[in-house]
């Protein structure tokens, strides 16, 4: 059963760092799939439940393509639209076998068993940027700044090979992408720079490959006679921005998660094998992404007992889902050892995010190693205190003042 018109308006912005907004519940408990605005005032259905999310996400019936009308796009004027309109799409706006080839050359590279060998390295980024916090006088550190930015950052350029040195810059691009204050005009702005600049970096890596992501994928594709340059522009595009700026924010909301439930914090610092479970359990209660995803209906589809029309546009809300309490058994609770692997933070089906190996060995280093090494760390400041993105499509905080 559905509400022609259930007075949810999105985006909508979080109150509170430790639940989702109270009109998420409202909705899953009344109708999983129910019809909602966003601001342009376009109707679109806004799928709350678990069960009904996961549904729509292995579903290829409906389409990633955001060039297709009724794809639900937020702050988007006509001249951007155009634009999307008139590029190659990424790999996330892509359907079908046209995603799978996208997709196919690049997965060997995020394997648990390449990662693996990634570990000790990014165990020494870790540790550095902890040597460094050590080191200063200065008392509280931003720990946002210190560790939670620059780890994922780095380790993102080194896989990448991307010049960390380059990081303020595309970090400042993302940041206006992902702004939801930020005015079309600027959101192109900083996309079509990040896009000048990896066009640029393609460009120079054409001529000499190296022994990173790229080098090795612009190898291959010589081999077989497939190097496209647009093609891996897109691709480096969107594992830029993609790479950091999720897990920087995972960070931060986890420290502050294990901080402010202490009891959750002793588990795994009593036994670091608890660790992967409490990264899973972090990932499920913050689910930094309110949606995980938006599609478009490609023919009629009935999901959850409701009729979604062809051309209709449809967005799964991880943040709702993942606090379903048919799935998670009092989900306002953060508790490590839930083992609750089956969240969406990472979406469903075949467009399951690429990253999602690196994501949990880079948090679940950082954790066991900065409360181990700094095991007095605590909040300097209280937790509603704390600048929130509550204006941005990626939640996080700002700032994380932090002492020991």
């Amino acid at each position: 059963m559905t509400k022609s018109d259930t007075g949810l308006r999105l985006p909508v912005e979080r109150g509170c760092p430790f639940a989702p907004p109270a009109e998420y519940e409202r909705l899953r408990e009344q109708a999983p799939i129910s019809k909602v605005r966003l601001v342009s005032g376009t109707e679109v259905w806004w799928v709350s439940g678990h069960e009904e999310g996961r549904a729509v996400l292995a579903d290829n019936r409906f389409s990633s393509d955001r060039r297709k009308d009724g794809f639900p796009l937020f702050n988007v004027d006509a001249e951007t639209l155009h634009q999307l309109r008139s590029q190659p799409p990424l790999m996330v706006g892509m359907d079908g076998a046209e995603h799978a080839a996208a997709r196919r050359p690049v997965i060997g590279e995020f394997t648990v068993k390449r990662l693996a060998a990634l570990r000790p390295r990014i165990q020494a980024i870790v540790d550095h940027f902890i040597d460094d916090l050590l080191a200063t006088d200065q008392r509280p550190v931003d720990l946002v700044q210190a560790l939670s930015l620059p780890v994922p950052s780095l380790v993102i350029s080194e896989l990448l090979g991307v010049p960390y040195t380059d990081h303020d810059f595309f970090q400042s691009c993302t940041a206006v992408a992902v702004r939801r204050t930020s005015s079309p005009q600027d959101r192109r702005r900083a996309l079509a720079e990040l896009r000048a600049y990896i066009d640029d970096l393609i460009t120079r890596k054409e001529a000499e490959p190296g022994d990173d992501l790229f080098g090795r994928q612009i190898t291959r594709h010589r081999q077989e006679g497939t190097l496209d340059h647009a093609g891996l522009v897109s691709l480096a595009f969107l594992l830029l921005t993609a790479g950091h700026e999720t897990t920087a924010n995972m960070i931060s909301l986890g420290v502050i998660g294990l901080l402010t439930h202490p009891e959750q914090l002793a588990l795994i610092t009593a036994d670091p094998g608890r660790t992967p479970m409490a990264v899973e359990e972090l990932l499920r209660y913050f689910a930094i992404a309110d949606t995980v995803a938006g599609r478009v209906a490609t023919e009629d589809v009935r999901i959850g007992g409701v009729s979604i029309k062809a051309g209709e546009g449809v967005i799964v809300s991880g943040l709702s889902a993942n606090w379903d309490p048919a799935v998670f058994k009092n989900p306002a609770e953060l508790d490590v050892e839930r083992g609750a692997r089956h969240h969406l933070a990472f979406g469903f089906g075949p467009h399951q995010c690429l990253g999602q190996n690196l994501a949990r060995m880079e948090l679940q280093i950082v954790f066991d190693t900065l409360f181990r090494r700094i095991p007095t760390l605590r909040l300097a400041a209280p937790v509603e205190d704390l600048p929130f993105k509550t204006d941005a499509v990626i939640y996080g905080a700002y700032e994380l003042p932090v002492t020991w």
